[in-house]
């Protein structure tokens, strides 16, 4: 019988549900992250949202282009801290297997 996946870390699932909030589909994610489009919505739903952004009192005096700048910035930040766990997590696994040979 194979092994059970084990559970997604919670600052994972934390990250999954913000980029919902900030725009992102469900099952686009799903699709860049290798996870289920069911898992995203039941970890948004957990959280208490339903996929809308909240947005600070003093961006409501923002226009419509402005507001959709702070958007997609605020998510291009979320996938930048992303791709930075993900590179420093591959990068100590690939010490943990990388063995430089003595032979010179």
């Amino acid at each position: 019988m194979p092994k059970p996946k084990p559970p997604y870390a919670q600052a994972f699932r934390d990250q999954m549900v913000e980029l919902v909030r900030s725009g992102r589909k469900p099952n686009e994610l799903a699709k860049e992250f290798v996870c289920h489009t069911t898992s995203i919505l039941s970890w948004v739903r957990h959280a208490g949202g339903a996929g809308a952004t909240t947005l600070p009192a003093n961006v409501a005096a923002l226009n419509a282009q402005e507001r959709q700048e702070l958007i997609e910035l605020r998510q291009l930040q979320m996938e930048r801290d992303i791709l930075a766990k993900a590179t420093a997590w591959l990068a100590g696994q690939s010490e943990k297997t990388f063995t430089p040979s003595t032979n010179s």
